[in-house]
């Protein structure tokens, strides 16, 4: 077993620095070996903050390196499937951030490229590594609410859309931009796939853009049937303004489970006019800080104990179904059933 594993981070923008900063000295069991990123502005903004000095501008050349021995896929979701790929093929263990891809065709691919070449692929749903998260799992197992019986979540993002985030259907509109980790929490929580999705969704916030983007939402709100009965709900929105919101559910047969605050310290003000002020979440980045370096170990960890991921590219995968399932729902303005987690039209 070895004691050490070389990484290397691919993709070195905003979220792509969340995980150097954690594998270039918070993670037990490896080192930042090396970055890469096409962009030489934000490579060497990186490796002057990490003090990586081995640095790529293609990701071919990473694979070639045979002192790597994990990548970190923090690119743009188009290029993850040859990456990891690549990546398997050449040995390397494999982090994928979420979207998994573009396909479930595409995610089919990557998980039997991994299987075959016997190397880790873990994907990026850091909520499973969140302490409350984690703590409501923990309940919910327990039995402290009875038996489930409805699961809500809700995602509320407070950035203005680029341009380019208005054609849903190459960019999914909040369900695939925010709604992705509701739909994995919502899979972990239910213990069970989904048998049929039904979303609806209206731009309310971006109105100037509506007669050029006429199918483009900035809310939408998801109901699903799982096959082991429970029920679910999941509310998404863009450009909310008000701060960062994350919070999930779990409604049993005597009991009730909530998880998430929208509060960024327990700590609230109440004045004179009898109103209660508390300071609002900023950003996910901010929120799920300790969960990104917790997910990180965990891809280490597996790596050197030669375990399962915790979260797998069948996790990956059925949030993909979701994302595009979900969209279909809202473009073709009827529910979609599912066979095993899958649409039934794409089932044998």
């Amino acid at each position: 077993m070895k004691n050490k594993v070389n990484v290397c981070v691919l993709g070195c923008g905003r979220a792509g620095m969340i995980h150097a900063r954690n594998y270039a000295g918070r993670v037990r069991g490896c080192v930042l070996a090396a970055l890469c990123d096409p962009s030489e502005e934000n490579l060497l903004a990186a490796s002057e903050e990490t003090g990586v000095k081995k640095l790529y501008r293609d990701w071919r050349d990473v694979m070639k390196d045979p002192d790597i021995g994990a990548v970190i896929v923090v690119t743009p979701t188009q290029f993850h499937h040859d990456i990891v790929i690549a990546a398997a093929e050449a040995g390397k263990h494999v982090f994928c951030e979420k979207p998994m891809a573009s396909t479930e065709a595409e995610c089919d691919d990557m998980i039997e490229a991994c299987r075959r070449n016997n190397v880790k692929l873990q994907l990026g749903f850091m909520r499973r590594f969140d302490r409350s998260f984690r703590r409501g799992r923990q309940m919910l197992d327990e039995g402290l609410a009875g038996k489930p019986s409805l699961i809500k979540s809700n995602t509320y993002g407070p950035s203005e859309p680029k341009e380019w985030m208005y054609d849903v259907r190459r960019n999914y509109g909040p369900i695939g931009e925010v709604n992705s980790h509701d739909f994995d929490t919502l899979r972990w929580y239910a213990g069970s796939e989904v048998r049929m999705i039904h979303a609806i969704g209206s731009n309310f916030r971006s109105p100037e853009k509506k007669q050029e983007y006429p199918e483009y939402y900035d809310t939408c709100t998801v109901m699903l049937e799982f096959e082991n009965g429970i029920l679910g709900v999941i509310t998404g929105a863009q450009y909310v303004q008000y701060g960062y919101d994350a919070r999930t559910e779990i409604l049993g047969t005597n009991g009730i489970i909530k998880i998430g605050s929208q509060r960024a310290e327990a700590a609230e003000a109440v004045t004179a006019d009898r109103v209660i002020r508390a300071d609002s979440m900023d950003s996910w980045r901010t929120l799920f800080i300790e969960a990104y370096q917790a997910e990180a170990q965990a891809f280490i960890d597996c790596i050197l104990n030669d375990t399962e991921p915790p979260v797998t590219g069948t996790d990956g995968k059925m949030a993909l179904v979701l994302v595009h399932e979900g969209l279909r729902s809202i473009l073709e303005h009827r529910p979609i059933y599912l066979n095993n987690g899958l649409p039934e039209d794409n089932t044998e």
